[in-house]
């Protein structure tokens, strides 16, 4: 996973107008594009990249990272400004962007510790209301109405992640088969609903600012396309029903009322009203298939882990061994 700087450095001078020379630091986290903090003399950027070996089919679209981003300046969604995208293999030996080095705070684990017992319910509002302005971006101005396919966005992604899954498979696991097959059998017809969709919306995804509840950017956006709105907010309920902690980042057994944060009916309700809502129907589904999205993810990231190619391939095994407890999750939210 490291940078050749003799190679990188020339590039990011001419197209970035960054000074060499410069220093790369890996950040810590994350499983899927290695993230990179670039030191230059006068400067830092961001560098974001594929990983390097053998890659599964659409995945890692680093691409379509910079794409949206670029798309989203200035509009209500805040986002990092991104410079400049390499689709050159001769550079670093994949694709990768740079973008800004934006400052602030990221929150690892929901119960949000370090924030005072009064603030916390804030943050989760700001939250809701960052959500909210993703699915009302106006596709047409910011020219992403070619960003996805159409049709059911349900069935499109079952039928891709089943197929990613089964090409990361390192074992059989039947809670996992049968969450695919309940799946197949309840996905509702297309209800014709049509947003921009981030695709892994959490709280250790958005970059606060250091001294308010205000989110200063959405990270992650590998998995953004066109898409149905309720898989976003059920991706939030979905992590909030893991156990706390460094791993499962989520919030089974606090006393949320205590603690200073919302409940999951209170996110969902807060979240309908910014979109006109009055309820959503048939909950269970939209988060039985985001546990399920979620365990397909982790296979391949233990794939990769078990191929030499992780970010991080221990903490890669890790999450590996958290895929029968979502697939077993997801059986569960269907009922």
């Amino acid at each position: 996973m490291s940078l050749d700087l003799e190679r990188l450095a020339p590039w990011l001078e001419a197209n970035v107008g960054l000074q060499a020379p410069v220093k790369a630091t890996k950040f810590s986290g994350g499983q899927s594009n290695p993230t990179y903090l670039i030191e230059g003399l006068d400067r830092s950027v961001v560098l974001r990249r594929k990983p390097p070996g053998k890659l599964l089919k659409s995945a890692h679209a680093v691409d379509r990272e910079f794409r949206v981003q670029q798309a989203l300046a200035g509009s209500d969604v805040p986002v990092a400004e991104v410079f400049a995208l390499c689709q050159d293999a001769k550079v670093i030996g994949s694709d990768f962007y740079v973008m800004e080095h934006v400052k602030g705070r990221v929150f690892d684990d929901p119960r949000l510790a370090d924030v005072a017992k009064e603030e916390r319910y804030q943050y989760f509002n700001e939250m809701a209301d960052v959500l909210a302005a993703i699915h009302r971006v106006d596709l047409p101005s910011v020219r992403l109405e070619d960003y996805g396919p159409s049709g059911n966005y349900f069935r499109r992604q079952i039928d891709r992640w089943s197929g990613q899954y089964r090409a990361s498979e390192t074992g059989e696991i039947a809670a996992m088969d049968a969450l695919i097959e309940a799946l197949d059998r309840a996905c509702p017809e297309d209800d014709g609903r049509v947003t921009l969709v981030h695709g892994d919306y959490r709280i250790d995804n958005l970059m606060f600012d250091n001294n308010e509840p205000r989110v200063k950017a959405v990270l992650d956006w590998e998995l953004s396309t066109l898409g149905h709105p309720f898989a976003d907010l059920a991706g939030v309920i979905m992590q909030w029903q893991m156990p706390p902690g460094d791993q499962g980042r989520g919030l089974r057994g606090v006393d949320r009322a205590a603690e200073g944060l919302p409940s999951d009916l209170e996110f969902v309700e807060r979240y309908c009203r910014l979109m006109g809502l009055k309820q959503i129907d048939n909950f269970g589904f939209y988060v039985a298939f985001c546990f399920f999205r979620m365990a397909a993810i982790l296979q391949g990231v233990k794939k990769r882990a078990l191929d030499g190619n992780a970010s991080d391939p221990k903490r890669g095994l890790t999450l590996g061994a958290f895929v029968p407890l979502y697939a077993e999750a997801g059986l569960e939210s269907l009922g």
